[in-house]
């Protein structure tokens, strides 16, 4: 069983900047990407970042050149790096990683979250 906790999560003004690291145990040797999603109040969980083993990253256009998403696999840890913040990125955000083997999931494991509050 992979294992996922977050961490870095807090208050911060607007305009501010902010860094939510995801340290991952287990096996992780099926694991195919890991991504970073968020819960806005009254709103469905949504992506916001996603990283591949190959190094390829996808990002939901509202933090495009704000967030920058990266892993290190030797330490079996990902990062999520805000910047630019606005009050709209407020939410609790959750780490995942996911791993298919032949089209059958192997790995779909979820941290618990951490709460990000980005005040006016």
């Amino acid at each position: 069983q992979v294992q996922l906790v977050e961490s870095g999560g807090g208050l911060v003004q607007a305009g501010g900047s902010l860094t939510l690291s995801c340290s991952a145990r287990g096996d992780m040797s099926s694991v195919n990407s890991m991504g970073w999603y968020r819960r806005a109040p009254g709103k469905q969980r949504d992506l916001v970042a996603r990283i591949s083993s190959s190094g390829g990253t996808n990002y939901t256009d509202s933090v495009k050149g704000r967030f920058t998403i990266s892993r290190d696999t030797a330490e079996n840890a990902m990062y999520l790096h805000m910047n630019s913040l606005k009050p709209e990125d407020t939410g609790v955000y959750y780490c995942h990683a996911d791993g298919l083997i032949a089209g059958v999931s192997h790995v779909d494991s979820w941290g618990r979250g951490t709460q990000v509050t980005v005040s006016s």
